[in-house]
């Protein structure tokens, strides 16, 4: 078996990811390295419609500390798609700038569409077949992309603007959150899940809901009871409406402390699951699918498999 070295970088909302992966001759990934920093990058666009400067340079340190690796594993090409808050910032261009002084290349603003694609494909390549159509959810920090598909092909793609920051700093200004802004909040998603789902699956034609990214995963890990956070463990768990309405409930009456305190909790997540977990919770909701699987495997596997 011969195999190419690839590296993908994908840069939100919320967080910056690395994958350095083998791809092998039936284009299957195979891990050498996979880390995550929360640089928080869209913190305050939904506002103020900039990146900060504080942002930048976290990111840019997170950056730096990427292309350090890339360059010990020795991977052949590399490609890094920046996402919804590049996309938002007025002063996107000092964000491109800093990113080719670091990496050496610019970073690919993509679009909603391309970035609901590259999840669908990084997901389904190591999920069971399935013989229906499945809807694909990424829950991410500015926005979520609803991807449907049968096998690998997509066949209706949209992205919108709900995610677990964009809604905590929209309306949970509380701790724990008042109920008020929880219903603010709900109202606020509801409207835009169902304009997605009018786009995505008008005919409700899914049967199997998929979530990928770190809001999905931690649920999982919460309901799972799991003593430390395990991918592997997480990976292909199914759960049921009821499972993420529990979730979602104790979440939302937990002050940050508490969250901080859940053993999968990341750091960098805790001030904003609840947003996060909201968006899940009505997605479910809105497309009468009872029962979501979790995947580990998303657009970071597609940006590293487009490589």
């Amino acid at each position: 078996m011969s195999a190419r070295r690839v590296a993908g970088i994908d840069c939100g909302t919320n967080s910056i990811r690395l994958l350095i992966a083998d791809v092998d001759d039936e284009g299957r990934l195979h891990d050498v390295v996979r880390r995550m920093e929360v640089v928080r990058l869209g913190e305050g666009v939904d506002q103020t419609g900039r990146l900060s400067a504080a942002a930048l340079t976290r990111t840019r340190d997170a950056l730096a500390d990427y292309t350090a690796q890339i360059k010990e594993h020795g991977a052949e090409a590399v490609r890094m798609v920046a996402t919804s808050a590049s996309r938002d910032a007025a002063n996107a261009a000092d964000f491109t700038a800093m990113v080719e002084q670091v990496l050496g290349q610019a970073p690919e603003v993509i679009t909603g569409d391309e970035e609901a694609r590259l999840s669908f494909t990084g997901a389904v390549a190591t999920l069971p077949a399935h013989e229906g159509q499945r809807l694909l959810i990424d829950i991410g920090g500015g926005s979520t992309e609803f991807v449907r598909g049968t096998g690998g092909d997509v066949v209706a793609a949209i992205s919108v603007d709900v995610g677990c920051v964009r809604m905590t700093e929209r309306h949970l200004h509380s701790d724990p959150p008042l109920s008020g802004e929880i219903g603010a909040a709900v109202a606020d998603v509801t409207g835009i899940v169902d304009k997605a789902l009018a786009v995505a699956d008008p005919g409700r034609e899914a049967t199997e809901l998929v979530a990928v990214a770190g809001t999905a995963t931690t649920v999982a890990a919460i309901s799972l009871g799991l003593p430390a956070y395990d991918p592997d463990a997480i990976d292909g768990t199914r759960l049921t409406y009821a499972q993420v309405a529990q979730v979602a409930d104790d979440l939302a009456a937990a002050g940050l402390d508490e969250r901080l305190a859940i053993p999968v909790m990341h750091p960098g997540r805790a001030d904003v699951i609840v947003g996060g977990v909201l968006v899940l919770r009505t997605v479910m909701e809105r497309s009468g699918i009872g029962e979501v699987l979790i995947s580990e495997h998303d657009i970071l596997d597609g940006i590293a498999l487009s490589a």
